[in-house]
């Protein structure tokens, strides 16, 4: 650089005058070649510095180029690698799996590391790329995090260095982790699996309602082939181009709807389809597909239909039951219209079921019910309630002459005998008759009140009978009297009275009946003759005779023990507690309770009772004769007994009922209860004459050879109490006309 100044500082001076430019030439050219060298560096300088600064910023912007790539393949989340294949060396960014050391021998690279199940996959693939049968090589395979959890990657690479045999010597690519798309891909296959397998048929159409795809159900059920659905307009053949349009629109505004249509099979038939439409939309809500669900409604509509059946037919006669004919009576309830109900039964139905079985008596229901069947006009409507109670609604009427000639059509029906497996059946009913809305305007108060003429039709016997208030107000008594008899039996109202048996030579005691008598604390004492039938009729007679019978054998035990009594004491049996099964286990139960040896007590059976079933009735009274029971046949003579069953009945005791006894005044009637007498003692039978209220009745029986009586003659019923003082009267004295003046 003082060279350089020197040099400009002579050509200054030249330029001052001619004599410093003479002394200054000669010291310039001992210095020119020292200047050569300088000046080449002075003007080489500046390209040196800016070669300098290329090359910094060249460094520059290959670090920075560098970290860009390495933000983001680490954003990414991808690992990059570069594969020395000759030496085996792997070289990875943004490591994030397990990975081998190096090896030359370990193909595929990593290899310990892959599922073991996907190796081979890889390995093949990798073979195919080196083979030059594919342009990159690119496998999904799952392999190990750090935290030895497996991860589904997507492996893709290129060889992109070869050597003069062009056996391949590098390869690079990165490894991308798709677990989470693995995961949405196998869940949209499995919706994928699921569509294709329903045995609904989908369709999808696009926004317009062009078809875009279907399923296989589709096919199988409308037929054809897939492409000839394809791009074609939402349609329901058999459906004017109205009616889809109004489809559309209503999707469009509520994103649903569904509705049953009539559509053709492939086989041509019209089925019952339920279709429903829903709209698809986008991340950005707006609608990009319609899915339409087509299901095939015919085996619903069948089990629909027979679960109808099942709930609303009778399964023997076919009719509508019981519960079908609530729902219709509620419709026509609703109507401004007249309606008639006729309700009827069967008369002794059950001796049929009995005697016969119960699968003949379900077949005689049955054709009864298509013979009536027949008679209903074409508006009415025939029902089976239950049992052997059926039930004609006659619909639009309240005509008497109608409802009336259609009464008397199905009694003369129903009494016209049905020939069956050899024997020709008789049974006779009685129908009860209300009117809407004059009788009822509910279901339930038309029944009831139709039972209720239908009860008293029957003390009628084969007839009809129109419903009325008079009725309804003798049904809510007798309601009434059911409902104190429950009552009752909770709160042991029920007593037993005893009216003695008397013997009529000797006026003494032979034995006594026990008698119920039911009192209550409010309506005091009510008749046998009011409830008894009530209870016969509910079943409650069943608990009400138990009472009865305990109390009898817990007093007459009482009085044993005293030395007060040694006879017998009757006890009534109803026709409800002989038909028990278990009869004789409770009737033991009962004596061992009270400890009272059974040659105390005998059992009064009516003669309908055992005439009901006269085989199973022998087989039950010689059970309870075994037992050492005695047992007597009541009110004979009244109903309609056989001689020749009577003979094989196991009785002790015959009983003159006392409607005989009050007939003796004439010469017909004394005549009857002398043949009732003489059979008893031909069958070596004990007689009791019930209902003896005269003095000279007394002479009669005598002298008929009657050996016991029983009536208010000698006593009333009395109580337990009273019956004690009675007994302790007869030891001290026996005369008849003693006890007479006693219960004076």
């Amino acid at each position: 650089m003082i060279k350089i100044i020197t040099i400009f500082s002579v050509l200054i001076m030249s330029l001052a005058s001619p004599f410093a430019v003479q002394s200054a030439s000669i010291e310039l050219k001992h210095s020119t070649l020292l200047l050569i060298p300088s000046v080449i560096m002075l003007v080489l300088l500046p390209y040196l510095l800016f070669i300098i600064y290329k090359l910094r910023r060249s460094r520059h912007q290959l670090r920075l180029s560098e970290h860009r790539l390495k933000s983001t393949v680490e954003g990414s989340g991808d690992t990059l690698w570069d594969w020395n294949i000759k030496t085996g060396e792997v070289i990875r960014i943004n490591e994030k799996y397990l990975m081998d050391s190096n090896n030359a021998d370990n193909f595929p690279p990593n290899k310990h590391f892959i599922h073991p199940h996907d190796i081979q996959h890889v390995e093949r693939l990798l073979r195919k790329h080196f083979a030059e049968q594919s342009t990159f090589f690119e496998a999904s395979y799952r392999i190990k995090d750090n935290l030895n959890r497996w991860h589904w990657v997507l492996d893709r690479g290129k060889i992109i260095e070869k050597d003069g045999n062009l056996n391949p010597l590098r390869m690079t690519g990165t490894v991308r982790d798709i677990s989470q798309l693995k995961a949405t891909e196998a869940r949209l296959n499995l919706f994928a699996k699921c569509v294709e397998s329903l045995t609904d048929a989908i369709a999808i159409f696009d926004k317009n309602f062009k078809l875009v795809d279907l399923n296989p159900s589709f096919l199988t059920l409308f037929g054809g082939n897939r492409e000839q659905y394809l791009k074609k307009d939402f349609t329901l053949h058999g459906y004017d181009q109205s009616y889809i349009n109004e489809i559309k629109a209503t999707v469009k505004a509520t994103e649903h709807w569904q509705q049953e249509v009539k559509l053709k099979n492939s086989q041509r038939q019209l089925l019952p389809i339920e279709i429903s439409i829903d709209e698809i939309k986008n991340d950005q809500n707006q609608i990009c597909n319609y899915v339409v669900v087509y299901s095939d409604l015919t085996e619903r509509k069948k089990a629909e239909s027979q679960l109808h059946n099942l709930s609303n037919l009778d399964r023997t006669t076919g009719l509508p039951n019981r519960n079908l004919f609530f729902t219709n009576l509620k419709k026509l309830a609703k109507k401004d219209d007249h309606h008639a109900l006729l309700v009827f039964d069967l008369d002794n139905f059950k001796k049929i079921n009995d005697s016969l079985g119960h699968q003949l008596g379900d077949s005689l229901l049955a054709k009864l019910a298509m013979r009536l069947n027949k008679l209903t006009r074409e508006q009415d409507l025939f029902y089976r309630l239950g049992g052997d109670e059926f039930a004609l609604v006659m619909s639009g009427t309240n005509d008497i002459h109608t409802i009336t000639r259609m009464a008397k059509q199905f009694l003369a029906a129903i009494a016209t005998p049905f020939k069956m497996a050899g024997h020709e059946l008789v049974i006779t009913s009685s129908v009860g008759i209300v009117l809407f809305p004059e009788d009822g305007n509910t279901p339930e108060l038309l029944l009831k009140n139709a039972d209720t003429a239908m009860y008293h039709a029957k003390k009628k016997g084969n007839s009809y009978l129109f419903f009325n208030d008079t009725m309804n107000r003798q049904a809510v008594k007798r309601l009434q009297i059911e409902n104190l008899m429950r009552f009752g039996l909770k709160e042991d109202h029920f007593e037993v009275y005893y009216q003695p048996k008397m013997n009529i030579r000797t006026g003494k005691l032979d034995g006594m009946e026990a008698l119920v008598r039911f009192i209550t604390p409010k309506k005091g004492i009510i008749s046998p003759g009011v409830f008894i039938p009530i209870a016969e009729e509910t079943g409650q007679i069943i608990e009400i005779g138990e009472v009865v019978l305990n109390k009898a054998c817990r007093d007459v035990k009482n009085w044993i023990d005293k030395g007060l009594f040694n006879g017998r004491v009757a006890v009534n049996l109803s026709a409800k507690q002989f038909s028990l099964p278990d009869l004789t286990t409770r009737i033991d139960v009962i004596l061992q309770k009270n400890e009272l040896p059974s040659y105390f007590l005998e059992l009064e059976i009516t003669e309908g009772t055992v005439m009901d079933d006269p085989q199973e009735a022998i087989a039950i009274m010689r059970s309870l004769s075994a037992r050492g029971i005695h047992l007597a046949m009541d009110d004979f003579g009244t109903g309609y007994s056989s001689l020749a069953y009577l003979k094989q009945f196991p009785l002790n005791t015959l009983k003159v009922d006392k409607a005989f006894i009050d007939d003796m005044q004439s010469e017909r009637g004394r005549n009857m209860v002398d043949s009732i007498v003489t059979i008893a003692h031909n069958l070596d039978l004990h007689v009791v004459a019930e209902g003896v209220e005269q003095a000279e009745q007394i002479t009669m029986l005598e002298q008929l050879n009657c050996q016991t009586v029983q009536g208010f003659y000698y006593s009333k019923p009395l109580s337990q109490p009273e019956f004690t003082e009675f007994l302790k009267t007869q030891q001290s004295n026996s005369a008849p006309s003693l006890i007479r003046k006693i219960n004076a």
